[in-house]
């Protein structure tokens, strides 16, 4: 079975938005959500988060991704630290089941037909969310509390278990909880402690479980996670990452793999660009082929056979100069891995 394209997640914002209204938009969104308010009836939200997100979406919806993740727009350390940050005044860091929503779920459930009927099809959603050890890292630091590691990682289980939706329309077909630090910066923690943290953070049912890592240098210390079904690397912009790990290591864990093949570095891009003397871009330069692409998927695919079960690009695209740019990768992106 040939892998599923799917994409990490984030997506610029368009250049007529402010970023700080759009925070606002979200904010204000959340916040009616849980008072039981229709968000999309506060003009303020519509037109500020609303509209900017199912645009970015629609936009995704395009590209051909066998699997779209929402666009993550506002940022992702904060979709559950805002959250986090109002228990901690109550004296928890535990989020209270009915308060660990996320407005971008809300709105896709709520035009899942519209979009749906203009698509062609029903909508395979990814849901990303920033794994218990990043948002540890972020709130509290490297030295573990077991009983507050704990506490975030049943925080992330409900926000991942209120994102699951399965209607005639729409369903979320993948969770993904990232740690992005994982591999370089860790928690003092034991092996035995993580992998607690990480199957009670992925507890949930009903979707193919993914981690997102931008190492693979502690890969193998994840494997025997019940509760987890994919791990995913960056390759296309770290090349060595794949070194690490072999086709052998996946099946005696019985896990599959989601392999990074175009490259979202983008300062590093633009870097390399002007050392040779191209100071503007052009978004087509920005974007790497579809023949690189094509050849790292089919390394990748060669090593890992039917264990590789996702390929898309390496990591999300929100600090992508444009909405334009970050579409013509993940139309790339598709057209490589098809073709292949």
């Amino acid at each position: 079975m040939k892998p599923l394209v799917d994409d990490i997640g984030s997506f610029p914002l368009p250049p007529f938005v402010e970023r700080e209204k759009f925070n606002v938009a979200y904010r204000r969104a959340r916040e009616a959500i849980l008072r039981g308010q229709n968000f999309q009836e506060i003009d303020f939200v519509r037109e500020n988060f609303c509209e900017v997100t199912l645009s970015a979406f629609k936009q995704k919806l395009m590209t051909g991704l066998d699997v779209v993740n929402y666009p993550q727009q506002y940022s992702g350390i904060n979709q559950m630290g805002d959250a986090i940050h109002l228990a901690m005044e109550r004296g928890t860091f535990l989020v209270e089941e009915k308060d660990a929503i996320l407005p971008e779920i809300r709105l896709i459930e709520q035009e899942a037909k519209k979009l749906s009927e203009e698509y062609g099809k029903k909508i395979l959603l990814r849901v990303s969310l920033f794994g218990p050890m990043e948002q540890y890292l972020k709130e509290v630091g490297t030295v573990a509390y077991a009983d507050v590691l704990d506490s975030f990682a049943e925080t992330v289980r409900r926000f991942a278990k209120n994102s699951v939706l399965d209607t005639k329309y729409v369903k979320t077909a993948v969770v993904s909880l990232d740690e992005p630090s994982f591999g370089f910066l860790n928690i003092t923690a034991e092996r035995e402690t993580i992998h607690r943290v990480l199957n009670r953070a992925f507890d949930f049912q009903g979707v193919t479980r993914q981690i997102h890592l931008h190492s693979s240098a502690r890969l193998p210390d994840l494997l025997d996670i019940k509760n987890l079904d994919v791990l995913s690397f960056e390759y296309a912009a770290s090349p060595k990452n794949i070194e690490g790990v072999s086709k052998k290591m996946f099946e005696y864990a019985d896990k599959y793999v989601r392999v990074g093949v175009s490259r979202t570095d983008i300062d590093a891009i633009v870097a390399e660009l002007r050392d040779r003397g191209i100071d503007k871009p052009t978004v087509d330069q920005l974007v790497d082929s579809e023949d690189i692409i094509r050849k790292r998927f089919r390394f990748a695919q060669e090593k890992f056979g039917e264990r590789m079960s996702f390929a898309g690009p390496d990591c999300g695209l929100g600090s992508w100069p444009s909405q334009e740019a970050a579409q013509l990768l993940l139309k790339k992106t598709v057209r490589a891995i098809k073709s292949a």
